[in-house]
């Protein structure tokens, strides 16, 4: 998909349709609409249902929590009414908030769910090292002012990769069934003052990769050794680990999906990394059971049963769940 691309506005388009959407999360409690707190979702749902001129129900590939960005969260509806491309996204933009908008908008086969078909989520946690406070980026990288060991901190993290228990690493309160994962890559690289953590996994925990970035910082000052994120894998405790990163430094930049839907490609964020000229699924993905099973090859049961424990049925849940811990609240 190039960077500009012209938006139909002949044909009307009915059925399921998938969007991507950007969004700067500071002033919103997460993805997940709730009574007492502004949300992405409500927002978004508000915005489409102007277009529509009726009520619409929205499903997102993972929640992110408060204060967390988005640059390429990806979520699907069933429209209630025919508009063309160009309304669906022009109209929702128009009635969006600033700091959320619709970069895309296509038809969708009928077994495309945002969530259940998602292979594997990427996040990228940004951190401005440098002595003086952050101002222009203040409210999308968390600062640190003791200088950072990015190779160092890179070398630790790749104890993580691979499927794990990563009990150490998950919020109190999460409700996940279970806490292993597969994380297929992490690294951690030095682009002038930012240090940036890229990971990407078929699901997280609950604060998982905020709790990772906390851990890494500890590493990156000296504080503890290369070897300490094995260490705290191994001892499966929450309690024994470091404090959780700030959500403002990290952003969702990529939900991947069998090619066979078709969604667009396009530049991963966020901007203040568009340097590094990466767009979605240029990576391959590790073949795991759950890759095999959502692109509908064969997984044997003894490698289902080990799987990373997110639900493999999407006919099992039609809705999004009220947890509070969710694939991509991170």
């Amino acid at each position: 998909m190039p960077l500009f691309e012209h938006l139909d506005d002949t044909s009307r388009l009915t059925g399921r349709l998938a969007i991507g959407v950007e969004y700067d999360g500071s002033a919103y409690c997460g993805w997940q609409r709730l009574k007492h707190a502004p949300s992405v979702q409500a927002s978004l749902e508000a915005a489409l249902g102007k277009v529509a001129a009726t009520s619409v129900r929205v499903l997102c590939s993972g929640r992110t929590d408060t204060g967390v960005h988005a640059t390429r969260q990806i979520a699907h509806f069933d429209a209630p009414v025919a508009r063309t491309q160009k309304a669906w996204v022009f109209g929702t933009n128009a009635n969006l908030p600033r700091d959320i908008a619709v970069h895309w908008l296509v038809p969708v086969a009928d077994d495309f769910h945002a969530r259940f078909k998602a292979l594997a989520r990427r996040y990228r946690y940004v951190i401005l090292n440098q002595p003086s406070r952050p101002v222009l980026e203040r409210a999308n990288a968390t600062w640190c002012r003791e200088p950072l060991d990015a190779e160092r901190m890179h070398i630790a993290a790749q104890a993580l990769v691979g499927e794990h228990d990563f009990s150490s690493f998950r919020a109190a309160g999460c409700q996940s069934r279970t806490p292993r994962r597969h994380l297929h890559f992490i690294t951690v690289n030095r682009y002038g003052p930012l240090v940036v953590i890229d990971v990407q996994a078929n699901a997280f925990l609950h604060h998982m990769i905020r709790n990772i970035a906390g851990a890494l910082v500890a590493v990156g000052k000296g504080e503890q050794g290369p070897d300490y994120m094995a260490q705290l894998l191994a001892l499966r405790d929450r309690a024994l680990a470091n404090v959780t990163a700030p959500g403002c430094g990290l952003h969702f930049v990529d939900s991947l999906y069998d090619e066979r839907f078709g969604l667009p490609r396009e530049p991963l964020g966020p901007n203040l990394l568009a340097f590094l000229g990466e767009w979605t699924g240029e990576r391959p993905l590790p073949d795991c059971p759950m890759v095999r099973y959502r692109r509908g090859q064969p997984v044997v049961e003894q490698e289902q049963e080990q799987d990373s424990g997110e639900d493999m049925n999407p006919s099992a849940v039609q809705h999004e769940l009220p947890s509070p811990c969710q694939e991509a609240r991170a």
